[in-house]
């Protein structure tokens, strides 16, 4: 156990944040699970609206410096060049 008060204060404050990370992890993995299976239903209304919610989560984490920026680049990346070969696919079959 800590002896010093900033150290005892300083081991509350990481649980805090901690949780709170977690959390928003847990959230952003929720919306990427969301994302592919619209992706593999090929609902392309929802698929739209879950890829911005997508999007902005994974921005805020690496603002939050919980993802790394490449990661997250990557992540965006390769959604984005599904969402569009569903749309070709979905314009060539009409």
């Amino acid at each position: 156990m800590a002896n010093r008060r900033q150290s005892i204060k300083k081991i509350r404050v990481d649980k805090r944040r901690r949780e709170h990370n977690v959390q928003v992890l847990s959230e952003l993995k929720t919306v990427l699970r969301k994302t592919g299976q619209l992706l593999v239903e090929k609902n392309q209304t929802g698929l739209t609206e879950q890829s911005k919610t997508l999007f902005s989560k994974l921005d805020k984490a690496v603002k939050k410096n919980l993802l790394h920026k490449n990661r997250a680049s990557r992540l965006k990346s390769r959604i984005q060049r599904k969402i569009n070969s569903l749309k070709t696919a979905l314009k060539s079959s009409k």
